[in-house]
């Protein structure tokens, strides 16, 4: 389908169609002669049952395609030759073909077109013998200004079309990396836990198997624990995608951390983020304090919040015993959804483990 074709199917569900029929009033210049001089009765009403046509027509040429447009402009040209003799208003009806033609065809074609139109013009001013500056002069510049206004529209609608194409476009980018984004962070929180369940399941069945009660009920402990971390997980996860804001996000995982049996430090003051940085910072902390409970066999934790001229940092630092850091997928998804905001991840394993995200001047902000 090309951009003609879209413009004639937008014309038909746009509040634009609307305006349609207010561009009939100009009209108005081919019943103005109907009023000057003695007309008879009969040629009045010619003239008036000759526009039930022309706008069947006009509205047929306005919802067209190009392909098929042809058909409603020669039929207008048709009803302006034929009431012509009757009304010399015709050339009303002239200039809303040259608007179509304008409209639907490209500048060549519509200048071969008003050729056409003063040719036609100056063979009706010589069989009807109609004043020629009149009909000739007057109709061949007034069709011609009305044939660029139509190629002047073109241009416009076609624009707007192709607009309306790139934001179409943008948000449906938008979406699919907004379903990846969703996607990745529900791999990277549930994915770990899902598989620890699933062995912790597996192992408990096999030691009632063996009759080993004791045993089963350690894992099947284990495995309620993991459950209910994984809830809490998803339940932060959707409270960042509703931008519950990040110092309330702060003060919840500070309590997550105490109820976990670890005193914690909160130092710094915690910044106002713009919202799509606020839900991957919050994501990453996240994913950092729940390290910390799973891992770090801490019994204290600092969250340190330090914005300057060059850069924010934050820090989450525990005294754990952790000799090394083995990357997975958790470390990964931050790492990538800091990347999506110019920002980065580093850390360190010494008497103490400390993690840093660090985000430039601008998206701190």
């Amino acid at each position: 389908m090309n951009n003609l074709d879209t413009i004639a199917d937008s014309n038909q569900r746009s509040p634009e169609d609307k305006l349609a029929w207010v561009y009939l009033v100009n009209l108005i210049f081919y019943l103005i002669p109907l009023f000057i001089g003695d007309k008879p009765i009969w040629k009045v009403a010619i003239s008036l049952l000759t526009l039930v046509p022309f706008i069947y027509c006009y509205f047929w040429a306005y919802r067209s395609p190009k392909d098929k447009a042809i058909y409603p402009i020669l039929a207008m040209i048709i009803l302006g030759i034929a009431i012509t003799p009757i009304n010399t208003g015709s050339l009303s009806l002239f200039t809303f073909a040259g608007f179509f033609i304008g409209f639907y065809y490209p500048l060549r074609t519509a200048f071969i077109s008003l050729l056409g139109f003063v040719a036609l013009l100056a063979a009706l001013t010589l069989f009807l013998e109609i004043n020629h500056y009149y009909f000739i002069t007057y109709g061949g510049l007034l069709i011609a200004g009305v044939g660029l206004f139509g190629v002047a529209e073109r241009k416009r609608v076609e624009a707007q079309c192709r607009e309306q194409k790139s934001q179409a476009e943008i948000s449906q980018l938008a979406t699919m990396l907004e379903r990846e984004r969703i996607a990745r962070d529900l791999h990277d929180i549930m994915g770990h836990n899902l598989s620890s369940i699933s062995l912790k399941a597996e192992l408990a069945a096999k030691l009632l198997d063996k009759n080993l009660i004791e045993q089963a009920k350690v894992h099947l402990k284990e495995l309620n624990e993991i459950s209910r971390d994984s809830l809490s997980q998803v339940r932060q996860t959707v409270s960042g995608y509703k931008h519950k804001g990040l110092s309330s996000s702060v003060m919840q995982l500070c309590q997550i951390l105490r109820d976990k049996g670890l005193s914690v430090s909160l130092e710094g003051d915690i910044p106002l983020l713009p919202l799509k940085l606020e839900t991957q910072v919050i994501l990453s902390l996240t994913e950092l304090c729940n390290n910390v409970i799973r891992h770090s066999r801490a019994d204290h934790c600092s969250l340190t919040f330090n914005t300057s001229a060059d850069e924010l940092t934050i820090s989450i630092t525990d005294n754990g015993k952790a000799e090394k850091i083995v990357e997975g997928n958790g470390l990964k998804g931050i790492r990538e959804r800091l990347k999506d905001v110019q920002g980065k991840l580093d850390y360190m394993v010494d008497q103490q483990s400390r993690f840093t995200i660090t985000l430039p001047p601008q998206q701190a902000s």
